[in-house]
């Protein structure tokens, strides 16, 4: 049966950019199997499950196929399978889902009625 290192795996199948980013997620407990944090020399098996956690992302996979090197996208997707569950990303704010405001040009600068209205926007 063909082994493969965890950090080397997740970067093979493209969860993360580059294979030092995916060892620096295992070595600060990011990437755990059955709740317990993996070190990046971890062995995949097939059948496992792991947990990782990227920003406020949670993702499941199961292994289905250890791979060594990194294929593309289509291919990747056909090596686990994503048990994670559909979680509505409303309530969660980050930068790149705040309303963005704009204001006429010209109008000047915002009354304090405004920018209370503003600022009861970007309040989550």
């Amino acid at each position: 049966m063909e082994t493969v290192r965890i950090d080397k795996y997740l970067w093979a199948i493209r969860l993360f950019k580059t294979r030092t980013i995916a060892t620096e997620a295992c070595k600060t407990g990011h990437v755990k199997l059955n709740g317990i944090t993996v070190k990046p020399s971890h062995e995949v098996k097939s059948g496992e499950s792991f947990t990782l956690q990227k920003g406020a992302d949670r993702k499941i996979i199961r292994v289905k196929e250890i791979i060594n090197n990194r294929v593309d996208s289509k291919k990747a997707i056909l090596c686990y399978d994503d048990l994670s569950p559909v979680v509505a990303k409303d309530g969660i704010h980050t930068v790149f889902n705040v309303p963005v405001l704009s204001r006429e040009r010209g109008s000047g600068r915002p009354t304090k009625k405004e920018r209370r209205d503003i600022d009861d926007l970007r309040e989550p």
